[in-house]
């Protein structure tokens, strides 16, 4: 028996606008901070409208670099519709690029790895095939935002 491979399908681009980082200092595992989520916008094929203003990023940093994001926040379509959007991940690279990341500099995006996925979820009948769909998102780190193209797992 032969399994089909996956296929990644576009579903849209998640600009989210971030308020400043809440320092919690060290954790269990790592320096653990919050980044509140703010807005942004939501834009692509299948999915577009607007992020909410609630929400946030608890980050754990460990030594090594790596930087562990599990975030929940939710957006609201252009025709009304809530979605839920819970996306963890890991961000790693270079020290030295990362340190740029980390003064709000743009970088290449190709230059660190960052990779999330996430679970849609919605009491919305329109909307109810995210409730049943694997997504995966490609990041980048801005100064006061994060850039995630969401893709769906086909």
């Amino acid at each position: 028996m032969l399994l089909p491979p996956p296929n990644l399908e576009l579903v849209c681009t998640l600009d989210v606008e971030l308020d400043q980082i809440r320092e919690m200092g060290s954790g269990r595992a790592g320096t653990r901070r919050i980044i509140p989520i703010i807005g942004g916008t939501v834009s692509g094929p299948r999915l577009s409208g607007r992020i909410l203003n609630l929400g946030a990023d608890w980050q754990t940093l460990f030594s090594d670099g790596l930087a562990e994001l599990d975030t929940r926040y939710a957006m609201e379509t252009h025709d009304g519709a809530t979605i839920e959007i819970v996306n963890y991940g890991f961000r790693h690279g270079p020290p030295k690029v990362l340190d740029a990341v980390a003064r709000g500099e743009d970088v290449d995006p190709s230059s660190y790895y960052m990779r999330t996925q996430a679970r849609l979820e919605t009491g919305d009948a329109r909307y109810a095939w995210v409730n049943r769909t694997l997504f995966i998102g490609v990041g980048a780190r801005q100064q006061s935002s994060v850039r995630v193209d969401l893709y769906a797992v086909t």
